[in-house]
């Protein structure tokens, strides 16, 4: 297996990258980034890491915004990356609702089994950096890695945290994850190497 294979990171998009709105973000002007959470994605970058956002949407299928909205949003936010020497391969979403059912809204594992298959990297590989619950459950499911921020609006209690198998690793946000990501490649490389 490749090291370029084992660098795929999910990124949550509101409350890890962006601030979360409870009224959903509906229009470019409220993606606004959470203050220093793109520097961490250009170091990710620089580390080797490939980056893949991962989001449920399910404004678009309430009808709050429409599909040339939600690819506004996301061309600001990449735009954003890039030019703070960035780079995310692909964001990819769930445009239902939770009442819809379907297999791609997360907890549902479907969004980041189909980002596995495109980029041809093994489920169990990857990490997600998610402020959710539901983060957690989707990459636990197809076998990854979780670690949990607490820069978003809905904060998942440590006992709900604990409960999970295996337990998401907890840091305060986006640069403490990347950070703690590029310190254990390097000390992988380091053990490699001798």
């Amino acid at each position: 297996m490749s090291s370029r294979a084992q660098k795929l990171l999910f990124l949550d998009r509101d409350g890890v990258i962006n601030r979360d709105s409870s009224n959903f973000i509906k229009h470019p002007d409220e993606c606004v980034p959470i203050p220093g959470r793109l520097q961490p994605i250009t170091r990710a970058t620089r580390a080797g890491f490939r980056s893949v956002v991962v989001t449920n949407q399910s404004g678009l299928g309430r009808g709050l915004f429409d599909l040339d909205t939600l690819h506004a949003i996301h061309a600001k936010m990449l735009a954003a990356v890039r030019a703070s020497g960035g780079s995310i391969d692909c964001v990819m979403f769930c445009p239902h609702r939770a009442e819809d059912q379907c297999q791609c809204r997360k907890p549902a594992p479907g969004l980041l089994l189909e980002a596995c298959q495109r980029l041809h990297v093994e489920p169990a590989t990857t990490t997600l950096i998610g402020d959710k619950l539901s983060d957690m459950q989707a990459i636990g499911a197809i076998g990854g890695r979780g670690i949990l921020v607490q820069t978003g609006e809905r904060m998942v209690p440590e006992n709900v945290r604990l409960s999970l198998a295996p337990a998401p690793d907890m840091v305060p946000d986006l640069a403490a994850a990347v950070d703690r990501l590029i310190a254990e490649a390097a000390a992988r490389a380091e053990t490699e190497t001798h």
